[in-house]
């Protein structure tokens, strides 16, 4: 089995503020997301969860920057394909109004 991360995308620094959804459906698309992740349960390295505000470390030195990721996951899978079609209408983007998931291999660190 390879690892993945996968990074729940959505507007920049959108973590910490609730959708402009009513109760009712944050509700719903939470039992979803639970769902979702009793049916990949054996796959989790790291179930994750959200991101706040983001700071960059550069030569510059620490600034506050936006961007889009709102959260994260670590699992495992196959292939980078079956990892990816684990997400095909996740609750992120079929009921919350995150925008898609990135999935990208962790890779091994060379020379390790």
């Amino acid at each position: 089995m390879k690892t993945f991360l996968a990074l729940y995308m959505g507007a920049p620094n959108a973590a910490g503020g609730r959708p402009d959804m009513s109760e009712a459906d944050i509700q719903r698309g939470m039992a979803a997301w639970g769902a979702w992740m009793d049916d990949n349960a054996g796959r989790m390295v790291l179930p994750g969860g959200p991101c706040g505000v983001t700071k960059k470390t550069s030569k510059a030195g620490v600034e506050d920057v936006r961007n889009a990721v709102t959260g994260f996951t670590v699992l495992q899978a196959e292939s980078h394909d079956e990892a990816a079609r684990l997400f095909e209408n996740h609750p992120h983007f079929a009921i919350f109004p995150g925008d898609s998931v990135e999935i990208m291999e962790v890779l091994p660190i060379p020379g390790a």
